[in-house]
């Protein structure tokens, strides 16, 4: 039998390309980009995968082609949070190790664009302009428009030098930070992608932090639809949130309530307490209707920037090798901060904050708001996307907090925790690795977890937490059963008050961090 000598030069060709394939394949994987979204102030019900009616269809196709976590805690408050998130400690100070350090070590380009914010114990080498390669930032918080002054309250820094308003790159005018902001991070993004060099890119966007201001066009679609008033509204979310499977039926609507902080004031009646929609005026209502209008435009503009983000991505075809992760710095903020009084919310001129009634509209089903390590406050959205690596449209009621994004980030960059910085030993993080989640597992779930700030605490372990107000005594819950605290089991229970008491000091004191993570 005579062979081809035409055939079986192609076999062998194909056999070698196919070898050299699985080869590179095995020897260049290429390691994943990191894309990690923070929105500020907002709630938990308030994108549309978690059950809002404002649209958010970029973030609700993260959640429909990845994972939605039911119980997400922050650290309820803004610069406690960021701190966490970005250290994986709940409290450090040197040797607290940045996540851009460890994407640096992993050989990542990284890059921040958005706001800075942290508590006094973070390190001065862990700010934005010190940790990643590009950043554009401002500290904690300003303006969305360029005000009449023509001065930001607070200064944007391009990679740790000042950045003067008109020096401020835009794509559309009037500026509008949101879009600018998203405006360097796409710019930078292109650089990556010529670097060929793998990228971690944190988007820390205001968004729907105070002052309401919004792009009219954004305004308008919302404009008529919060006159059915803030309890009918919370009743339907609390019925799509059922259906959307983001709660449970143990999820019991809590009552409306007034914000209890007596420790952000001023303290205007008008935006601490609750008070029923019906008997409102007819003037009343539009006003309430616009305000909530302006921060549900914040929320879809926010949105709309994310999807230009994917839409990069998928264009450059770096949308299949990237994981994506969405959530909340703390709940909805009901604090009076309003500094124009005369102009309604919407404009460059307008300085103008959400109330409690709206803010517990955005907080359903739970209870009391930022600040707080009361569910309200300390309960984010947590989305993760990995495409073949996280199962689509699936949910998980396991746990999980902030502190756990560093020994993620450990597990998805395939490195060790460094026993030093700057010289200093690092210090242990407190958190362990979300990676078992992601791959439909079941994870060994944390000792505690810790939210809140000083007077207004959190400590959670196994079905039970504890919970201050005030610096008033600890409220006891059992969060299996009673997730959205209802039920104070501190006076028939003191002794496990006292076991948890005892538990979150030696928690303090250092005695139960986990240990350094390595592979």
């Amino acid at each position: 039998m005579k062979l081809n000598v035409k055939v079986v030069s192609k076999l062998v060709i194909v056999s070698f390309m196919i070898l050299t394939n699985i080869v590179i394949g095995q020897t260049n994987h290429k390691k994943p980009n990191i894309v990690l979204i923070m929105a500020d102030d907002i709630g938990f019900s308030d994108i549309g995968a978690y059950g809002a009616e404002i649209e958010t269809p970029n973030i609700d196709k993260l959640a429909s082609e990845g994972l939605r976590f039911t119980t997400f805690y922050n650290m309820a408050k803004c610069a406690a949070t960021r701190s966490s998130l970005l250290t994986g400690l709940y409290s450090g100070g040197n040797g607290a190790v940045h996540l851009a350090n460890l994407t640096k070590q992993a050989g990542y380009t990284s890059m921040m664009s958005g706001k800075e914010h942290f508590n006094n114990w973070v390190p001065e080498y862990c700010r934005s302009q010190n940790a990643f390669d590009k950043s554009l930032l401002f500290w904690a918080t300003t303006e969305y428009y360029l005000p009449p002054s023509g001065e930001f309250s607070q200064k944007f820094l391009l990679n740790g030098k000042e950045l003067k308003p008109s020096e401020i790159k835009h794509e559309i005018s009037p500026m509008y930070k949101t879009d600018f902001m998203t405006d360097y991070a796409l710019n930078w993004l292109d650089e990556s992608f010529k670097e060929e060099k793998p990228f971690f890119l944190y988007l820390p966007y205001h968004a729907g932090h105070y002052p309401l201001q919004a792009r009219p066009e954004d305004i308008e679609k919302y404009r008529g639809k919060y006159k059915k008033g803030w309890d009918k509204l919370r009743e339907e979310r609390y019925k799509k949130m059922l259906a959307l499977g983001v709660i449970s039926k143990e999820h019991k609507l809590s009552p409306p309530e007034n914000n209890l902080n007596k420790k952000r004031g001023p303290f205007v009646k008008d935006y601490t307490d609750y008070y029923p929609w019906e008997g409102l005026s007819e003037a009343k209502k539009d006003s309430l209707d616009l305000e909530m209008s302006v921060y549900a435009a914040m929320i879809d503009r926010m949105d709309q920037n994310i999807g230009r983000v994917l839409d990069k991505l998928e264009k450059e075809g770096a949308l299949e090798n990237t994981i994506i992760l969405f959530l909340s710095d703390n709940g909805a903020c009901p604090f009076y901060s309003n500094r124009v009084k005369d102009v309604q919310p919407g404009p460059a001129n307008s300085y103008w904050s959400l109330r409690t009634t709206w803010a517990n509209l955005a907080n359903t089903p739970y209870r009391q708001y930022k600040q707080s390590g009361m569910e309200g406050g300390s309960h984010t959205p947590f989305i993760a996307y990995w495409p073949k690596n996280i199962k689509p449209n699936t949910f998980t009621d396991q746990p999980g907090h902030v502190v756990d994004i560093a020994p993620t980030f450990l597990d998805i960059l395939g490195i060790e925790y460094p026993e030093t910085i700057n010289g200093v030993a690092t210090k242990p993080l407190h958190g362990s690795s979300l990676m078992p989640i992601f791959k439909g597992e079941q994870r060994k779930e944390p000792d505690f977890f810790i939210s809140g700030i000083n007077g207004f605490k959190m400590f959670r372990s196994g079905d039970f937490k504890i919970a201050q107000m005030n610096k008033g005594e600890w409220a006891l819950y059992n969060i299996k059963k009673d997730p959205t605290e209802l039920v104070n089991l501190a006076s028939t229970n003191p002794e496990k008050v006292k076991e948890l008491a005892n538990y979150y000091a030696r928690a303090l004191k250092g005695k139960n961090s986990i240990k350094k993570n390595k592979k």
